[in-house]
């Protein structure tokens, strides 16, 4: 783990499609918009990075990444800007690596990327992509992308895709952008992530994140044997915050429950509840919802457990207004951060 000022702390969206202050849904145009000033909130209040996911279905209303962190590249002068994640899977590697490598430039140097196979399989057949294709999808243009990141031209030859011979791709960047590899918890996805050098962003949406601290050791031990001196490790988990305990779950609780439900309706889950919401907001589990005291205390042992460089929390998390998104940001930034940081150094 890095020194507890080196930690870095990001947000993460799907672009949830939201309900106003009455509980009418807002439209999809909206929540995108809504979406960017998040990001304006979030880099006034100090945090380090913005992410926003790609999805393809009705809940969630970012099918197209880059395009909103380009509008929020307008908006903001610090934070980093990047994804959670991209499908790479039913996507172009050249096309993805063109987009951000135009972002970047529009951010000056801000734009990063996590790159995923996708637990949602919308994508695979409306962009053409077979699903018994799945794991070589992801493999061989997740090699074509490592291969794209020298910036230098590239010969590849796949199954997937049409190859490349001699290619340049463009436009160049400044110094290149940080690639990161979404996990869920497998270790074949640890050591491939490994591998290239990227950095391991794990996604811990369930269960006590301490449970992952293998995966962190098996990161660390495939680096060394792949020859690289180090890379970053994250974690990606949901949450809330409030004034108090209380309020933030109360907040939380009703927007989660219809959101798991409508998937988990498809997935075969049982129904969500109260009772398994207040387990996964106590220290077995993976929701951090709260008070600033009682997630800065979370967090804080999460990032010493598991020692982690980087801790995002994923703040949207089914239909919860706009306005109540905005103030759980804004108390992230100015009170759960540092007091993190406090934590951390003590």
């Amino acid at each position: 783990m890095t020194s507890p000022t080196e930690v870095r702390f990001g947000l993460d969206t799907f672009g949830d499609v939201t309900t106003d202050a009455a509980g009418n849904p807002v439209t999809q145009a909206q929540t995108i918009r809504d979406v960017v000033e998040e990001a304006a909130l979030a880099d006034s209040v100090g945090l380090d990075a913005f992410s926003v996911g790609e999805h393809h279905r009705k809940e969630f209303a970012i099918s197209s990444p880059d395009m909103v962190l380009a509008a929020a590249a307008s908006l903001t002068q610090r934070i980093r800007l990047g994804t959670a994640v991209t499908v790479l899977s039913s996507d172009d590697p050249v096309r993805v690596y063109e987009r951000f490598a135009t972002l970047d430039a529009l951010s000056h140097g801000r734009a990063e990327i996590t790159l995923g196979r996708g637990s949602f399989i919308e994508s695979f057949p409306l962009f053409g992509y077979d699903l018994s294709d799945y794991e070589v999808l992801f493999e061989e243009k997740l090699e074509l992308f490592h291969l794209l990141t020298r910036e230098e031209p590239v010969t590849w030859r796949g199954t997937t895709r049409a190859a490349l011979e001699n290619a340049d791709v463009f436009p160049k960047t400044a110094n290149g952008f940080p690639v990161w590899v979404g996990v869920g918890g497998s270790p074949e996805s640890v050591v491939r992530t490994a591998r290239y050098g990227f950095g391991l962003m794990l996604a811990i949406i369930g269960g006590a994140p301490a449970r992952f601290r293998p995966y962190v050791d098996l990161f660390h031990r495939s680096l060394e044997s792949f020859g690289h001196p180090t890379s970053p490790v994250g974690v990606h988990s949901p949450g809330h915050i409030a004034e108090t305990d209380q309020q933030a779950w109360d907040e939380m609780y009703p927007a989660m429950e219809a959101n798991r439900n409508a998937i988990g309706a498809e997935r075969g889950w049982p129904p969500y509840s109260r009772l398994q919401f207040q387990h996964d907001v106590g220290p077995e589990g993976a929701v951090f919802a709260g008070s600033p005291e009682t997630v800065a205390r979370k967090i804080a042992d999460t990032i010493t457990t598991l020692g982690l460089d980087r801790f995002d929390l994923k703040y949207a998390n089914g239909t919860m207004p706009h306005e109540t998104m905005m103030r759980s940001i804004e108390l992230y930034g100015r009170q759960v951060v540092p007091r993190v940081r406090e934590l951390l150094a003590g």
